[in-house]
Formats: structure tokens, C-alpha cells, sequence
């Protein structure tokens, strides 16, 4: 069985297993793709052998990952209509997102 992780990253939270790709808020700071970045708030950690449960977080385990891109997810668009009144909104909204590949877990 290969390690899993589950860190915690702008409120929510991701299973991470080691060479994942996954798809995380936009993170300040971090802008060039190759660049590395280390998450502390590790939840649990899982080796195969020994399962350690953080309460909150695991002491002393990093997951470290390095940056792939970022990019804006697809437009949402949102309609507010009020029929009778002549009240038409519409909005719309693109979610910036960071893609991370995991280099190395605890």
C-alpha cells in the first residue's frame, strides 16, 4: 500500500498520495510554475504500517509539492430575475485555482 496524506489547504481538506496532481486554491506568494511549496497542516498520515491521526494536525510532518500552473476555472454564471418588476441581474465568476503536483510526503 503506498503512503497517503490528508493536508489541509485553504479550508478544505485533500487525500494526497505521492507523484498526485491535484487542483487547490490560488496560494499568494507562490506565481512560478516549478516552484516549491510546503504544507504543515497535515491531518493524518498513512504508511502502509502505522496510521498517525493529528488532533488537529500531525507535529512535526510536512507534504511538500512544487507548483505545475495556475489558471481561472470555467465562468459560472449567475441570474437574478424577478418577474413582473422588470429586475434582470446577471454575474458571472471565474475561480482562480493553483495546480500542484506532491513531491514528497512524510
Amino acid at each position: 500500500m503506498s503512503k497517503i496524506a490528508i493536508i489541509e489547504v485553504g479550508g478544505k481538506q485533500h487525500v494526497v498520495t505521492d507523484g498526485a496532481v491535484i487542483y487547490i486554491e490560488k496560494m499568494d506568494g507562490v506565481t512560478k510554475p516549478g516552484e516549491k511549496i510546503t504544507f504543515d497542516k497535515v491531518l493524518l498520515t498513512d504508511d502502509g504500517s502505522e496510521t498517525k491521526v493529528g488532533a488537529p494536525y500531525v507535529s512535526g510532518a510536512k507534504v511538500t509539492a512544487e507548483l505545475v500552473e495556475e489558471g481561472r476555472d470555467k465562468k459560472v454564471t449567475i441570474i437574478r430575475y424577478r418577474p413582473k418588476s422588470r429586475h434582470f441581474v446577471k454575474k458571472g465568476h471565474r475561480q482562480p485555482f493553483a495546480k500542484v503536483r506532491i513531491t514528497a510526503l512524510p
